[in-house]
């Protein structure tokens, strides 16, 4: 007889979810997290920089408040408290998870999880060890930035995402490396409260696996606020120095060298695959991620992995929905496989950037012959009402069906927006469904209605 039906092996948005819902269709669970339930997400990624994020917003729409009648004087910032409130946020979200482990009777083991069998596991605690079994397991253990061979974060002069969230100042100058969501997000937010901020990345464009319309607006917009962008460049190397760095890199130009005192290093993630056991079960994995089939199950049948230390997308909603997945499987209910191309991707910088499914260029890549529809905020009523008319909605199209095959926003309230494409990707909803579908005025949204409508040469307002 195994301990448990199921045991995870991290508690993040991917383990944590897997955990619930288990629980909830009747299985025996336990859950091994070393750290604070949540994961990076909730505790140290996607929660925190989001409040941090909503602050640098706040910041700005007083700054301008004169433009909405309103009088503001002596605005000042404390900036401690501005990550105090992040901390506090995550906090209580993370004793949420506490909550919903209790009330669903999932077992809670704080420490390290490290496979010994396909069906056993050791788990390393502050005095002691503890050996459990279960049936199945889950390997949802997340991943950890990358960095370089001969560049490593120090936390002091060369930071990551988790150390910029807990800076209690505003760096005069911060040199980021990498302009993915991470290094887009954090961009706004130092340059929001003043800091120097100079991008380094190595592709052509800002966002390099967004459309290259939405990567060319958010360039613009990033260097009209006073951001300095290196596209085309590599790092080469960091010197620390006593009050300084000085990041040496090879540029379209030749060999630069810029200063700074701080350099963030947004360059991706590698999943969390050592010290777990994998080769001693034979599990398989490549280029750093658990190998897994369209149901995340591992070479080893009763073992699954999800989330980060699967591979990439790297994101948050997508580990949750495949712990989902697992659990009801696991419970022998029918499951439908995951629609990667459907997974939005979303970048909370100003102005925000929601994605899902092909890019222009992908799609005629591909053979597709589309139509291409596109509604520009400017044009917007509610846009101008409310003060942010920057960015636009485009849509990509299957010529022959009519189907959406591709949805790209830049623009305020682009990662809500975005949800509503979801939803018509994955029903195979074509440009009529769009365009005819009544949107309610004024509403941002709006904007999807038009960009439909344009593809077909009927848009109203533009």
């Amino acid at each position: 007889m195994f301990d448990f039906d199921l045991a995870v092996l991290g508690g993040g948005p991917g383990g944590y979810v897997a955990a619930i819902r288990a629980a909830q269709l009747g299985k025996k669970v336990c859950i091994i997290e070393k750290d604070k339930l949540g994961g990076v997400c909730l505790n140290w990624g996607c929660i925190p920089t989001k409040a941090l994020l909503k602050n640098a917003e706040v910041y700005q729409t007083v700054k301008k408040a004169d433009t909405y009648g309103i009088d503001v004087k002596g605005v000042s910032v404390d900036f401690k408290r501005n990550v105090d409130r992040s901390k506090s946020v995550a906090k209580q979200l993370s004793k949420g998870i506490e909550f919903l482990m209790k009330k669903n009777r999932i077992t809670h083991y704080i420490g390290v999880g490290k496979l010994e069998s396909k069906n056993n596991i050791n788990i390393t605690q502050k005095s002691r060890n503890k050996q459990t079994s279960a049936k199945n397991i889950i390997i949802a253990t997340g991943a950890k930035p990358k960095t370089f061979q001969n560049i490593k974060i120090d936390g002091k002069y060369i930071i990551g995402s988790k150390e910029a969230l807990n800076l209690i100042k505003v760096p005069k100058k911060i040199i980021i490396v990498g302009s993915g969501a991470i290094g887009c997000e954090f961009a706004f937010y130092f340059n929001s409260f003043g800091a120097n901020v100079e991008i380094v990345e190595m592709q052509k464009r800002i966002l390099p696996m967004e459309d290259s319309e939405i990567s060319a607006a958010l360039k613009d917009r990033f260097v009209s606020s006073g951001i300095k962008i290196y596209n085309n460049s590599k790092v080469q190397s960091i010197e620390k120095l006593k009050t300084k760095i000085k990041v040496n890199i090879v540029a379209e130009s030749g060999n630069l060298q810029i200063d700074g005192n701080l350099a963030l290093l947004a360059v991706g993630v590698e999943g969390n695959i050592n010290n777990i056991g994998l080769n001693s079960v034979g599990i398989k994995f490549k280029n750093g991620a658990i190998c897994i089939n369209n149901h995340c199950r591992t070479n080893i049948s009763n073992i699954y992995a999800i989330g980060d230390v699967a591979g990439p997308p790297w994101l948050a909603h997508k580990a949750s929905a495949q712990g989902h997945m697992v659990a009801d499987l696991i419970a022998g209910n029918s499951v439908h496989q995951i629609d990667y191309l459907n997974i939005p991707n979303c970048t909370y910088c100003q102005p925000q950037v929601g994605s899902l499914g092909l890019t222009e260029s992908k799609a005629r890549n591909l053979g597709h012959n589309i139509k291409v529809g596109k509604f520009f905020f400017r044009a917007s009523g509610k846009a101008i009402a409310i003060g942010n008319t920057f960015g636009f909605v485009k849509l990509i199209f299957d010529d022959r069906y009519g189907e959406l095959i591709g949805a790209h926003i830049i623009g305020d309230g682009a990662t809500e927006m975005i949800a509503e494409l979801n939803i018509a990707k994955a029903l195979e909803s074509t440009w009529e469904d769009l365009a005819m579908t009544m949107h309610a005025h004024p509403t941002l949204s709006e904007a999807v209605m038009e960009a439909a409508m344009d593809a077909f040469g009927s848009a109203i307002h533009q």
